[in-house]
């Protein structure tokens, strides 16, 4: 079992650091990796630190190649789930309580 089987990943440098170790467990230099993804090596350099913008079908490409294919699970843990905003306050109505009756 390959140490990225099961990496979280939830930050564009925790998929930087998924290529890296994978290309690095494959002896693939950054070049061989541009090649067979089609891009440039800078594109790899970039992807590798971070870069949160990255093309999402090319970072997907490069994980194919890199034979890591990206799984997503559902958190197992329930997020909290939000109370309801109270009503809205008819002010109208507050505003006609408040007053005192004419004589």
């Amino acid at each position: 079992m390959s140490p990225v089987d099961d990496m979280r990943v939830r930050t564009p440098n925790d998929i930087g650091a998924l290529i890296r170790q994978r290309r690095h467990e494959l002896g693939l230099s950054q070049i061989r990796l541009a090649e067979r993804v089609g891009v440039s090596r800078q594109w790899v350099v970039e992807v590798e630190r971070g870069k949160p913008r990255a093309e999402l079908g090319l970072v997907l490409r490069a994980l194919d190649v890199l034979d890591a294919p990206l799984r997503v699970e559902a958190d197992a843990s329930p997020k909290p789930v939000r109370s309801p905003q109270p009503a809205a306050a008819d002010v109208d109505a507050v505003v006609r309580a408040a007053r005192k009756p004419r004589r």
